[in-house]
């Protein structure tokens, strides 16, 4: 029947590229990143919405973890196989403008439209004057800590400094019964990031203003020494290289971690999961002169150069991006809300666990926009598991890695 049908068509002068064409007309491909177990529900809720709008668009959500997205989606590239729209994480943008593949989205934008937006959260997504994505999601750092663990040892307030951070670890810990004073993440994505938190309070940032690592500064060192000597007196985990940042959220949420650094969603992990535990939110700890800073950090959805169906795709990107669709995203998942009228919503404007991360956003850095970034990540995360290790000093491990850094940024 369905050989039939192909002959026919044929017959009547079409070629099967025009036939594939007419098959496609309407239909537009998103590839999602799983966020959490609401993310595949909130976008088939979307996807329905959306569809029963607009007659005759076809929206194919598909949900892809984190782990395998990127190279999902270079695979996908290569074959010219991907989707119309796809989430990303900003810091590959860059990448993808490089290969030409990301469609500027100026010829939809309206000033209305660009008006919805933060600009914070927007501006990672402008280059070259184009703005080649929407910011999805959004999101700082700051400091859990756990209310009745800090009672029992003694200590009145969150720490301010590392030092005050040390010596309340000191206190934790000596409770004893498997609680460890500090959760540090050593593993996975984000492990770079970790580390930059004491790096920024030493005043020393990612790339100096010569555009080369700061990793073998003496503020870098000295940062890293601030984790090894947590790591060598006993205040953190053991085994810091085996726990990437869930592991070290799941020992928080099970009472077993003093305190820790995390996004936002973990506030909503823990009404959820662990709703007796007591916890609040702070800034991360300053250093010597007073210096912190928090990772802020945006994932984007793009359009894609070779969709077929641009108006379509960038019609359910409006949809994405109202308030109320923005709300229910936002507060599902537990992130920083981009779009300005989303943010007066009293969820965000009385909600004390958000003020703590929103407080901390001028003081936000973002991964620079570099050819090579993940790259440069890597290696970070690399010498920093060897010096969590013990297997090298934080000087020499660092140094290096600067130098490997600064070859790649040359290319």
């Amino acid at each position: 029947m369905k050989s039939r049908f192909l002959k026919t068509i044929l017959t009547a002068g079409l070629s099967l590229a025009a036939l594939t064409s007419v098959a496609l007309a309407g239909t537009v491909r998103v590839t999602v990143a799983e966020y959490s177990a609401k993310t595949g529900p909130y976008f088939a809720e979307a996807e329905k919405a959306f569809e029963a709008a607009n007659p005759g668009v076809d929206i194919q959500i598909e949900v892809v973890p984190w782990d395998v997205l990127l190279q999902k989606l270079t695979t996908d590239i290569g074959a010219g196989s991907n989707a119309d729209l796809s989430i990303i994480g900003t810091r590959w943008l860059i990448d993808f403008v490089k290969q030409d593949v990301a469609e500027p989205l100026d010829q939809f934008i309206t000033p209305e439209f660009k008006d919805r937006f933060i600009e914070t959260f927007l501006s990672p997504s402008v280059m070259d004057g184009k703005t080649y994505g929407l910011p999805i999601a959004a999101s700082a750092r700051a400091m859990y800590y756990n209310k009745e663990l800090f009672e029992k040892a003694g200590i009145t307030e969150p720490p301010k400094t590392w030092d005050e951070l040390k010596a309340a670890a000191e206190k934790i810990s000596a409770l004893g019964g498997g609680v460890y004073g500090y959760g540090l993440q050593g593993k996975e994505i984000e492990t770079d990031v970790y580390y930059y938190y004491a790096m920024w309070s030493q005043g020393v940032e990612i790339l100096d203003k010569d555009g080369k690592s700061g990793l073998g500064s003496d503020g870098a060192i000295a940062a890293a020494k601030i984790y090894k000597e947590l790591i060598d007196k006993k205040l953190t985990q053991p085994g810091v290289t085996s726990f990437s940042r869930e592991d070290v959220q799941n020992l928080f949420k099970q009472g077993k971690i003093g305190m820790m650094i995390t996004a936002p969603f973990l506030s909503n992990q823990i009404k959820e999961e662990a709703p007796n535990l007591k916890y609040g939110v702070a800034a991360i700890p300053a250093g010597p002169s007073g210096a912190r800073g928090t990772y802020g950090v945006t994932d984007s959805i793009i359009m894609f150069k070779n969709s077929q169906n641009k108006e379509e795709a960038w019609k359910f990107l409006d949809y994405l991006f109202t308030t109320d669709m923005r709300a229910k995203f936002t507060q599902g998942e537990g992130f920083l809300p981009v779009n300005k009228e989303e943010a007066k919503m009293d969820y965000y404007v009385n909600n004390a666990d958000l003020k703590a991360f929103t407080d901390l956003l001028p003081s936000a850095r973002f991964a620079p926009v570099i050819p090579g970034w993940e790259e440069v990540a890597q290696k970070t995360s690399d010498a920093l598991q060897k010096i969590y290790l013990g297997d090298v000093e934080p000087d020499v491990a660092l140094k290096a890695t600067a130098e490997e850094i600064n070859g790649i940024l040359q290319k």
